[in-house]
């Protein structure tokens, strides 16, 4: 409680607003779930007593489990499609919220806003702050290579600036805001073994573009001879395996073997993380944990925590694309953006790392 507390005196919010019932709505991504996580611990400082309530996909709950300041959780099953969603709209109904916060601003989180306020337009049932997709802004920055978003981009800080009208300011509480169980945390020293306290790696993405080169992974293995590494991946990222190859007796490739939240747990008990613009960044950043994030072509899953560094170029072309889905836009060299981080930087970062954790 003093870690929150002391968080509270920094932000200037002594004077708390009165107790409320407040949902939260993100469906998805992973990283924007997990970046969300500041959400409900920044609302903890501003309302005293908050019941805080977050609906998201089934999949992707137990990543909210544990956290302090989460209440209740909503669970959305897809397969049920939007029957589903109708059918627990209107049981949420009932919990008589205060306040809603709705993160996604998608078809979906506007129909569970809809029945839970549906005379909201006269100004009658719970307070409701929507999060603006900002599509004029993206237009510019896209197609016309202007950006009028605030700099440096920050995923967290966009996610809470919205909750500004409520009094809430947009830094991010301090880490842990993610809190792997103790069942996750067990098996995932089971599949450590020895790796335990090991460098985590995740050089897979969504899309090819917000990859960093497969041979780089290698080249950057062989700089550490020392060093023990694990792979994070999904069971469809078999390119992994040639990674692992380079020094199997150094490499856990862990691809498909372990639930998000064992992930997670695995990268808790990782010495570091180095990641892609990918769900895996953005758990290290809410566990606390030192990462290094290789951003390529996005613009809207930049890390926000100084525990993690960041490497990028400065191209013209970037961004490209809201997800990095492409196509590249560079006419001179393709995939420059990621291509241009060499080996060679990775390890120098990684070095400089290791030793501020060494010392």
């Amino acid at each position: 409680m003093t870690f929150y507390v002391s968080f509270a005196r920094i932000q200037g919010m002594s004077n708390k607003l009165p107790t409320a019932k407040i949902l939260v709505i993100r469906f998805s991504s992973i990283g924007d779930v997990v970046q969300a996580l500041s959400i409900p611990s920044a609302l903890a400082l501003r309302f005293s007593n908050a019941e805080i309530h977050w609906i998201t996909r089934k999949d992707l709950a137990p990543l909210l489990k544990n956290h302090p300041h989460i209440h209740k959780i909503w669970e959305l099953d897809r397969k049920a499609g939007f029957l589903g969603l109708l059918q627990l709209a209107r049981l949420m109904k009932t919990e008589n919220f205060t306040h809603i916060y709705d993160a996604h601003n998608n078809a979906r989180s506007r129909t569970v806003t809809f029945i839970l306020r549906p005379w909201g337009f006269l100004g009658m049932g719970p307070t409701l702050i929507r999060r603006s997709i900002r599509r004029w802004k993206r237009l510019l920055l896209f197609k016309f290579r202007i950006n009028t978003f605030e700099m440096p981009f920050s995923g967290q800080r966009d996610l809470l600036e919205p909750l500004q009208s409520w009094g809430i300011e947009k830094q991010a509480p301090p880490a842990p805001q993610l809190f792997p169980s103790e069942d996750s945390s067990k098996k995932a020293l089971e599949v450590l073994g020895s790796f335990a306290g090991g460098i985590s790696l995740a050089p897979s993405a969504a899309y090819f573009l917000k990859r960093w080169p497969k041979s780089y992974w290698k080249e950057l293995i062989q700089a550490f001879p020392e060093q023990k590494f694990i792979l994070l991946g999904g069971p469809e990222d078999s390119f992994l395996e040639d990674i692992a190859a380079v020094a199997p007796n150094r490499v856990l490739n862990l691809a498909g073997r372990c639930t998000l939240p064992v992930s997670a747990a695995v990268v808790g008990l990782s010495k570091a993380l180095v990641s892609n613009d990918t769900g895996l960044l953005h758990i290290a950043e809410q566990l606390g944990k030192k990462a290094i994030a290789l951003m390529g072509p996005a613009p809207f899953g930049f890390p926000s925590r100084p525990t993690t560094k960041i490497l990028e170029l400065n191209l013209k072309c970037r961004p490209c694309s809201k997800h990095g889905q492409g196509p590249c836009t560079n006419t001179i060299k393709y995939h420059e953006c990621l291509v241009g981080i060499t080996p060679q930087d990775v390890t120098k970062a990684l070095n400089q790392l290791l030793g501020d954790l060494n010392s």
